[in-house]
């Protein structure tokens, strides 16, 4: 049997990176050097890094991160920004998404916020969890033109499914009724689903007063808060100070 057959079959299967694997060992000698058993590892590990790869950015190209720089490792821990890296490492490992929890990020106008917020993301991705970036002003932008065309409820069930959703600059502008009401659906169907990160210039205790609707706050409140981590960031702009935020 052909290499060229076995690489055929390996096409049909879906299995590129095996078959790139298979056409490299065939072209170099020094892997007869190698047992069967070690040659078919290197294989198998070819096919499942390549998988990996896929994946990872498949799920870039959904989350729809604004900023693609974004990464843990540029994060900067000045001290002025009173960033605990204790708390950041510890949040890399993404066992909050696996226990359910939020992240809420507060502090000013360009402290580095998003840039945070998208970095946990580009984190998530990576670990293989499917996350979705939204600023607040869009996404309800979105419902409302779904309530429009009947796509309501399935735009809810998709929100519903990533393991992480990013809800980028809450508070930035007055929030009609039904956009409050709009904001705790989504919430509720993630509640037990997954994991939100909010960014907001209000601190957190100025988030029952501005959504204006005491039932619903309370509510919304409850699910936000109950086991999340708290983050409130600091100093001056970076967008005045450094390239990275």
């Amino acid at each position: 049997m052909t290499t060229a057959t076995i690489t055929t079959q390996l096409d049909t299967l879906g299995f590129s990176g095996f078959k790139t694997a298979l056409i490299r060992q065939s072209e170099d000698t020094n892997y007869t050097q190698l047992t069967f058993e070690e040659r078919l590892y290197q294989l198998l590990e070819a096919e499942l890094n390549e998988r990996t790869n896929k994946k990872i950015k498949r799920l870039l190209t959904q989350a729809k991160l604004k900023d693609k720089q974004a990464t843990l490792e540029e994060l900067e821990y000045l001290p002025k920004r009173a960033l605990d890296r204790s708390v950041i490492l510890s949040l890399a490992s993404c066992e909050y998404i696996t226990k359910g929890q939020n992240i809420l990020i507060t502090g000013a106008t360009g402290v580095g916020k998003s840039f945070l917020a998208q970095a946990f993301a580009k984190r998530a991705i990576f670990e293989g969890y499917s996350t979705r970036y939204y600023r607040v002003t869009r996404l309800l932008e979105e419902i409302k033109l779904a309530r429009l065309d009947g796509t309501y409820t399935k735009i809810l069930a998709r929100l519903s499914k990533y393991a992480l959703l990013i809800l980028d600059d809450f508070g930035v502008t007055p929030l009609k009724p039904d956009e409050v009401n709009d904001l705790f659906e989504i919430i509720e169907e993630r509640t037990l689903s997954g994991s939100t990160i909010i960014t907001a210039q209000l601190p957190v205790k100025e988030w029952h007063a501005y959504l204006q609707n005491e039932t619903i706050a309370d509510a919304m409140m409850d699910r936000l808060i109950y086991s999340s981590h708290r983050i409130e960031m600091k100093g001056e702009s970076m967008r005045k100070m450094l390239p990275n935020h």
